[in-house]
Parts: C-alpha cells; sequence; structure tokens
C-alpha cells in the first residue's frame, strides 16, 4: 500500500498538476472527538472535512497514524459522524497567510475574522511551526523595551528579545497587567494570544486594547476555553508566526502569551488521547517537549532582523509555584515576574513580588547606578514584609535594627513606586528617575 501511495504521488507530480489533490478515505472508528479512518497520504497537522450529511461537513486534524490508519481530532465536540462518512483533505496546515493588514484585527486559530470584517487577500506565508535557526547568528539582547509599567521597567528590566514568564494565580491582576503593557509598550508590533481564556475575559481585552492608541499595531488571536485542544495549540503557534513573520521584516514585536499553561492543558489532552503515559502530575512526556519548542522561537532575530520580547503567563494552580509546567517553563526562560496574592490584599496593583521576581538580562542592559538602586528596593522591601506582622502588631521598637528602621521609613515611598493605576503609562526614563529618587533624596 505504501509502494503505491509514492508511485502515486510521483505519477502526479510528473503531470505537473498544480491545485493540490484531495485525498480521502472512509470513518471506521469514532469515541465522540477521536476519529480513525482509513489511511491516506497525510502529514500530521493536516486539516480534513468530514461529512456529516450531504450538505454539512466538520473540520477535523490529522493527529497520528496507528496500523496503516489516519488519526483525526475534531474540532467541534458533538458532531454526529457516521461510520462510513467520507473524510477530505482540506489544507497540510503547515503555512499561515500573513500580511500587514493583520495589525488592528483579531483573528480565531484558523486565522478566521472574530471582528465581523472580511480580511483582505494576501499570498504572503509563513509557517506555522515556525523555521530553525543557527543560535549563534542571533544578535545579543543589549537594549530596554519601555512595557509603560514603573516597577517592571525599573526592577525587574526587560530587554528586547528576552523571554520572560508572569507566574500567577487566579485573581491577582494578570490580564489587567497585559493590557497594560499592550497598550503602552513602545514596541513596533504586539501580538497577543489568548489561548484558553474564559470568553468574557477575551471580550473584555480586546476592547480594551483596540479602544487604545495602540489599535493600530497590534493583532490578537483568541481561542477561548470552550474550543478544542488542536486550536488551542494552533492558536498558540499562530500568535508566534505572525511575531517571527514581522520579526522578519525588522520589526521590534512584543508577544503576549495567555497562558502558556493552557497550551500545555491542550497538548496533555491530545496526549493522553493517544495513549501516552502520564507522567508528573497527569502531564505526559509530550507537554514536556511542546513547551521549549514554542518558546525558542521568540527572541533576538539575526543582524537584518527586529526581535520578538515575549511574556508567557504561566498559571500557578493553587498558587503552586513547583507546578510541573512552572519549573519547566522557568527553567526555559529568561526571567520571570510573580504576582503575590499577599500584595492584592494590600490593595497593592500591579501585584508584582519585587524580591521574587528576576530579569537574567538586567545586569546587561542597564547602568551600575540602576542595578544597585534596584538592589536596595529589593532588600528594603523584602525586610519590611518580612517584618510586618509584628511591625503592626506592635512588638518591634524604633532603633533596635537601623536598616529595618529605614525600611519603615521608606515603606510609603516603596509601596507609592510598584502602585499604578491601569489608566496611567510610566515610561522607562520616567520610572528610573522615581526609583533613583527615592534612594537620593534620603
Amino acid at each position: 500500500m505504501k509502494d503505491f501511495f509514492s508511485e502515486l504521488s510521483s505519477d502526479i507530480s510528473q503531470l505537473g498538476y498544480n491545485k493540490p489533490i484531495a485525498f480521502s478515505g472512509k470513518v471506521n472508528r469514532f469515541d465522540g472527538n477521536i476519529i480513525q479512518c482509513d489511511g491516506f497520504p497525510a502529514n500530521v497537522g493536516t486539516l480534513c472535512k468530514v461529512q456529516v450529511s450531504h450538505s454539512m461537513s466538520v473540520t477535523a486534524e490529522i493527529i497520528g497514524f496507528n496500523n496503516g490508519q489516519n488519526i483525526l481530532s475534531l474540532y467541534e465536540s458533538g458532531s454526529q459522524i457516521k461510520v462510513g462518512a467520507l473524510v477530505t483533505t482540506l489544507d497540510e496546515g503547515s503555512q499561515i497567510l500573513v500580511s500587514d493588514h493583520l495589525l488592528g484585527r483579531v483573528i480565531d486559530a484558523l486565522g478566521n475574522p472574530l471582528d465581523k470584517a472580511a480580511l483582505p487577500k494576501t499570498t504572503e506565508k509563513w509557517p506555522l511551526k515556525g523555521t530553525q535557526t543557527n543560535p549563534l547568528l542571533k544578535t545579543p539582547i543589549d537594549t530596554p523595551l519601555d512595557v509603560g509599567v514603573r516597577a517592571i521597567n525599573s526592577l525587574v528590566s526587560v530587554g528586547r528579545g528576552q523571554r520572560i514568564g508572569i507566574i500567577a494565580g487566579s485573581g491577582v491582576g494578570k490580564s489587567v497587567l497585559l493590557g497594560m503593557m499592550s497598550k503602552y509598550t513602545t514596541a513596533d508590533v504586539v501580538v497577543v494570544g489568548l489561548i484558553g481564556e474564559r470568553g468574557r475575559e477575551v471580550g473584555a481585552f480586546v476592547r480594551s486594547v483596540l479602544n487604545s492608541e495602540s489599535k493600530s499595531k497590534t493583532c490578537i488571536v483568541a481561542v477561548p476555553a470552550d474550543r478544542s485542544p488542536l486550536l488551542r495549540i494552533r492558536g498558540a503557534d499562530r500568535a508566534t508566526a505572525i511575531a517571527e513573520y514581522f520579526r522578519a521584516k525588522g520589526k521590534h514585536v512584543l508577544l503576549i502569551m495567555d497562558s502558556l499553561t493552557r497550551v500545555a492543558h491542550a497538548q496533555r489532552e491530545i496526549g493522553l488521547a493517544l495513549g501516552e503515559q502520564a507522567t508528573a502530575k497527569g502531564y505526559p512526556p509530550s507537554v514536556i517537549s511542546l513547551l521549549p519548542k514554542l518558546i525558542e522561537r521568540s527572541g533576538t532575530g539575526e543582524v537584518h532582523e527586529g526581535s520578538i520580547t515575549a511574556f508567557y503567563t504561566v498559571l500557578a494552580d493553587g498558587d503552586d509555584a513547583n507546578d510541573p509546567v512552572v519549573d519547566t517553563s522557568r527553567a526555559i526562560l529568561d526571567g520571570h515576574i510573580l504576582l503575590s496574592r499577599s500584595q492584592t490584599q494590600l490593595g497593592i496593583y500591579p501585584a508584582i513580588d519585587v524580591p521574587l521576581s528576576v530579569s537574567r538580562v538586567m545586569n546587561e542592559i542597564t547602568d551600575s547606578k540602576h542595578q544597585e538602586y534596584s538592589r536596595l528596593f529589593k532588600k528594603y522591601l523584602s525586610l519590611y514584609m518580612e517584618n510586618r506582622d509584628l511591625i503592626l502588631m506592635g512588638g518591634y521598637e524604633s532603633g533596635q535594627d537601623e536598616e529595618l528602621d529605614l525600611a519603615i521609613s521608606l515603606w510609603p515611598k516603596l509601596r507609592e513606586h510598584i502602585e499604578q493605576a491601569e489608566n496611567t503609562k510610566s515610561n522607562f526614563e520616567s520610572s528610573i528617575q522615581s526609583l533613583t529618587e527615592i534612594f537620593e533624596s534620603n
């Protein structure tokens, strides 16, 4: 059978037939989401249509092979699939259409517009899974990126081309922080991947960002939580591919992926459906291999290219910062920002836990004075927070510890520095000036 298909493909190529050839087979097994059909030549990731009735079909994607049979997963659950239903190839699914017309638009995982306006036709394409680059050809990270958030600019400074994680539990202001960065950054292009989020939250985020001045440079790829796990993974890949396209054009891109954990959950569903063995907390090995492949696509480009500065949100389930996805991501990324529930209880937003947040490239993009003041800020903030309960209970008397006394006197200024209203922008220069004034005025 394999020789037959090889000969058929060779004969077709010799004909010089330009239109794609549609192969097909018939369903012989279906368990509610996973379809098994007759084998035909197609790659993993190929999109197919499955005939439901004479006038209706649904879309599925090939996810593997088994004993000469093709295994597909449906994009729409609850479809009425019958044994013998025709499965026909639609698209190899390896290339996506890209252009500058994506800016200011909201699309889904398949590139369809969600904002009720047609996308202009284009012939430009980019590989959905990206292309491998020589790491030695990538330019170094040597320039800070202004994200418009005072605490990040001054205390966890981010460089162009850096990959950084935002680690947070639920309800600590993660979406608000992402919205602020999307609106206030100085990056040339902003690409946002809203993967596996609540539909209400997707709508609120889109309205907030696309009603701001940054609309003309922002593209949003939205795949809500009720969509197929394959669509969630494809949405993450599409957002990254769009960012790669603009980087290749020499643009400095800010890529925001919310959230990396939902992508991992989607791959877990697919891996378990294919029979993979679950390991730590139910995650199969394919999840651990997916994360570095996705993250390594961002970063700096070659000399003639721009950069992709990427923020990946990682959900710490139950505020567990040692979750397998959190651990794996933290090891791959160039730093992390931890959002603290205790600070939200104090009414401090954005709730960035400065002492536990790290930027691995900060020393390469900032001067020694900035670094020194940043270390002092973290030292006195940590000292105050550790002794806060003792101070409030009246168990500490002034004069017992000189450094703690200084931390207590600085606390109002420290708090004022890390607090920032959602509708307020703080550029990089003013953020550094604010940090400097805390220590030079004493």
